[in-house]
């Protein structure tokens, strides 16, 4: 199953994000699940949170996923949503 992971950060964490990022881009690699990711931006380009696509075999699992992100566990996020997602379109 796709799983949508939506992270809004918390305000003026940037810095956060910014040492952090090496060691959740290698979690990314390393767990072999994500299918899509990126930030997201604000007006000024600057990143604010994150959506990534996780294939996974239930909720549980992705739940698993976010929990242990190093991004999480540096407490960047304000909020994490974790949406079934379904593909319709690709490129």
């Amino acid at each position: 199953m796709l799983v949508a992971l939506i992270a809004r950060d918390k305000d003026g964490a940037l810095e956060i994000r910014k040492a952090n990022r090496d060691a959740h881009l290698a979690y990314v690699k390393s767990t072999g699940i994500v299918e899509q990711a990126g930030p997201l931006l604000g007006t000024d380009d600057q990143m604010i949170g994150s959506l990534i696509v996780l294939e996974v075999k239930d909720l549980a699992e992705a739940q698993n996923w976010a929990k242990h992100d190093p991004y999480a566990k540096a407490d960047l996020f304000q909020s994490v949503e974790l949406i079934p997602w379904k593909r319709v379109i690709e490129k």
